[in-house]
């Protein structure tokens, strides 16, 4: 090797990594340009989703708190009564058994001659404590039983909310039939001597309705 070509080699080595980098200066600009989008990217998709977990939250969370309240209606002595866990009715506040030894029958109107009919008319009886009555007037079908008695607030709201249980009814339709059943407003129509649900039907129905327009989310 020339000592004049080893004179210029350090100068030559310089000039091959300034043309590398100025060649790949670009490159590693793009690149840093793209990792810095990315990362904004996972930042907006992480912060989207926390909005959306803290949104479904909120939503559960209200969904629970309407639900608790309308089942301060449906524990009631007017609810719970004609939803026995048993195939008995119960009776007056505390919820005794039916005294007649009346059965839920089949199709929930009783079994032979004892029929809720025999003593339950079209309307409540005149007097104090005196046999109510509706048109409709039975518990539910042995089929389709729709427990309260012994039952906590989400137990119930999922026995509700399932269609095997609640006469294959959607949540529309359980608004629907809350809203405007004629035997569920008797309920607000006990009779004299008997206390009333702890809220309006109106007010109940809003509480069931502020339920489902959040989701429907159960109670633990």
């Amino acid at each position: 090797m020339s000592k004049s070509f080893a004179k210029k080699w350090p100068m030559q080595i310089a000039l091959v990594v300034w043309a590398v980098l100025a060649a790949c200066l670009p490159a590693l600009a793009q690149q840093q340009a793209a990792l810095a989008t990315s990362s904004s990217s996972v930042h907006a998709i992480v912060a989207a989703s926390t909005a959306t977990n803290n949104a479904a939250r909120s939503d559960a969370a209200a969904a629970q708190a309407a639900f608790n309240r309308a089942w301060t209606v449906f524990a009631s002595p007017r609810c719970r009564n004609c939803h026995p866990s048993g195939d008995a009715p119960l009776q007056g506040e505390d919820g005794h058994v039916h005294i007649q030894d009346v059965k839920r029958g089949p199709d929930g109107k009783g079994v032979y001659g004892m029929k809720c009919s025999t003593c339950h008319q079209v309307a409540n009886l005149p007097g104090a404590n005196m046999p109510p009555g509706n048109p409709k007037w039975s518990l539910p079908p042995a089929n389709m039983k729709m427990v309260i008695q012994g039952e906590t607030a989400g137990e119930f709201c999922r026995q509700l909310k399932d269609p095997a249980k609640n006469g294959h009814r959607s949540l529309a339709q359980i608004i629907e039939h809350v809203s405007s059943d004629d035997l569920v407003g008797w309920g607000w129509n006990p009779g004299e001597g008997r206390t009333l649900p702890p809220l309006d039907r109106p007010e109940f129905v809003a509480a069931m309705k502020a339920w489902v327009d959040n989701g429907a989310a159960c109670p633990q």
